[in-house]
């Protein structure tokens, strides 16, 4: 995928944040539109389930959230571009207003992909000339709604990369996203070895003056027993061993909703695994589906696309469990912990609940995390899609169990009392 710049925080209290803040807005910007440039406009108007949405419609999208919340709240004369497009591009706002069906964005076939480019283009014009103009006090109130879009915006960037990823992987010809370029998860695949952690109290949760999303926070203290972590993510050498096991066939491995689930989708593999002598990539081995098209599985790379029953069944499998996402966050950066960052999403074994004391941003945009804060799972970590620089060891990434369309992976834990001692 194309480069993307840094998303490292500015001093908001400094006068040059406006520049630093235009800048990175064009910086974002662009690279979310590079990201598109490889698709054709019929690639850009596809919806291939409901949980994924057309790569136009991530485009307009993304433009409304800066329109709405920002613009049409903040710049006085502002002229939306379309009056329809508020009805068209808001996800699940309801402070803001109705929207068209989630389900449906792929019947967008109007407006038509120039149109969405130009809506991008006013918008970009006006948001730039806002943040040249603002008064002081226009300033102050709009800005940390800026960075929260570019943020936003950068969620969505990981989107489109996912969600085309799906769209292709419908087509009976496995068309390539992006021909250039080698896997970007290969790492050596030495028997991972147990990281001993000493639990205790700790901290958890986002604190300073950098942007963090309001499920970060409030940091809080979480005591943890002692218990050991896996150096590195499972391996797709590994899952398969999972799979040549009769992983898919033993239900004792499974959580009832994770069986339940099996059962129905048919489940054998990971999503994107092509078995071998499939009609569609006849090969002797097993091959996999991903942004370069048809590779040999490698058997050294993280095993990705799971849901998080995939995750916890193999975890029981390997007689250990998914770490919580307070062991998580306290492990990140211990001595000899590797790939907690880049790679793939981990699921945890923790629900998305609220931190203790958790307050909703102000607004309309106090929608944008609380209200999904039941029925899902907690990721951490950030893949190889995810845009540079826009995770912390405090972000909370969060779906339904049953997703299985992201870059989503797992390591492992255990309790300590069940371990053997570290050779």
């Amino acid at each position: 995928m194309p480069a993307n710049p840094s998303s490292a925080p500015a001093d908001r209290h400094t006068e040059p944040w406006r520049d630093l803040l235009a800048a990175r807005f064009a910086q974002v910007r662009a690279h979310t539109m590079a990201l598109a440039a490889p698709l054709s406009a019929e690639d850009q108007c596809v919806q291939s389930m409901p949980d994924t949405s057309p790569t136009k419609w991530h485009l307009a999208h993304t433009s409304w959230f800066f329109e709405a919340v920002v613009l049409a709240a903040y710049s006085p004369g502002y002229e939306p571009f379309d009056a329809h497009f508020s009805y068209l591009f808001n996800s699940y706002y309801e402070s803001l207003g109705p929207r068209h069906e989630r389900a449906r964005r792929g019947m967008l076939t109007r407006p038509g992909l120039a149109q969405v480019h130009e809506y991008r283009e006013h918008v970009d014009a006006a948001l730039q000339g806002f943040i040249a103009n603002a008064s002081r006090e226009q300033w102050d109130a709009a800005a940390p709604l800026i960075e929260l879009g570019l943020n936003h915006e950068q969620q969505h960037q990981e989107l489109i990369v996912t969600d085309i990823l799906h769209a292709l992987s419908c087509n009976p010809t496995l068309p390539a996203y992006q021909d250039a370029g080698g896997s970007a998860l290969r790492l050596a695949a030495a028997p991972p070895q147990w990281i001993d952690l000493p639990g205790g109290t700790v901290d958890i949760g986002h604190a300073g003056e950098a942007f963090a999303f309001d499920n970060e926070t409030p940091r809080h203290r979480v005591l943890l027993p002692p218990y050991r972590m896996a150096d590195r993510l499972v391996t797709c050498g590994e899952y398969a061993q999972f799979i040549a096991d009769g992983g898919y066939d033993h239900v004792a491995l499974w959580l009832s909703d994770g069986w339940a689930a099996v059962q129905a989708g048919g489940w054998k593999a990971p999503p994107y695994w092509i078995a071998p002598q499939d009609p569609r990539a006849a090969a002797a081995h097993w091959q996999v589906f991903g942004l370069n098209g048809v590779r040999p599985l490698d058997p050294s790379a993280p095993v990705s696309h799971l849901s998080f029953y995939e995750a916890a069944a193999y975890a029981e499998w390997a007689g250990a469990r998914l770490p919580t996402e307070f062991e998580w966050e306290a492990a990140y950066g211990a001595p000899g912990i590797n790939q907690m960052t880049g790679q793939v999403w981990q699921w945890t074994r923790s629900s998305y609940d609220p931190y203790p004391g958790f307050r909703a941003f102000a607004g309309a945009v106090g929608e944008y995390n609380g209200k999904f804060m039941v029925g899902q799972l907690v990721l951490r970590g950030g893949s190889s899609a995810t845009p540079a620089g826009h995770t912390r060891p405090t972000y909370r990434n969060f779906f339904p169990p049953a997703a299985r369309w992201q870059f989503s992976g797992l390591r492992l834990a255990k309790d300590a009392s069940t371990c053997r001692p570290a050779s």
